[in-house]
């Protein structure tokens, strides 16, 4: 499979960072996105009250929205503005915290108890921290992690779940040749071989 010259693109988090700041979030869904409410069923496989992880969750408004249905919500973003937009857009009080395990970590929560944002890279993150998930909901995360990493994030998303998670992935299909991302294309033959 060939990802042409996206190989060995690398969008660093300042880049992302610099993305929130001038406000080019054109990957950010205001209603929520279609594919979730199409497959909402499939992921949550008549459970109720499942911890579902939202990778690289940017302030995605399906976090409050399966929030309000029971689940309980983890995310994880670089971008603080992100995360605080996310409460403060939503009307959400919610309370800041250190995370110890990790330098420069803070974890905002809603003080409902029932959304945790984390604010710090992916790759801080692990099980020992923040649990292990019934369900993630990837819209973003993959097709947005450099393609040399996904290795790597994939590995952390198998070590993040249950044995009965499920797992739903959007994923974009382009040539790969005429756009060089972020969104990075990640072909069916891929996703198989990082996931099983």
């Amino acid at each position: 499979s060939d990802i042409g010259s996206q190989k060995e693109r690398v969008v660093t988090e300042e880049e992302w960072l610099q993305k929130w700041e001038m406000g080019n979030i054109g990957f950010h869904k205001e209603q929520g996105h279609p594919l979730l409410q199409k497959y909402l069923d499939v992921l949550l496989n008549g459970r109720s009250g499942l911890r579902i992880f939202f990778p690289l969750c940017g302030k995605a408004v399906e976090m409050k929205w399966l929030a309000d249905m029971g689940h309980s919500v983890v995310g994880v973003e670089i971008s603080e503005q992100a995360v605080k937009e996310f409460f403060s857009e939503h009307s959400l009080p919610y309370c800041e915290e250190p995370v110890p395990e990790i330098t420069g970590a803070k974890m905002f929560q809603s003080t409902s108890g029932n959304i945790s944002l984390y604010c710090c890279s992916i790759y801080d993150l692990s099980s020992s921290i923040v649990g292990k998930f019934d369900g993630v909901w990837d819209r973003g995360a993959l097709v947005a992690v450099n393609p040399c990493d996904r290795q790597r994030y994939a590995s952390l998303m198998i070590n993040l779940v249950e044995k009965n998670s499920l797992y739903l992935l959007v994923t974009v299909s382009y040539d790969p040749n005429k756009h060089k991302g972020p969104p990075f294309y990640v072909p069916e033959s891929e996703i198989k071989s990082l996931f099983g």
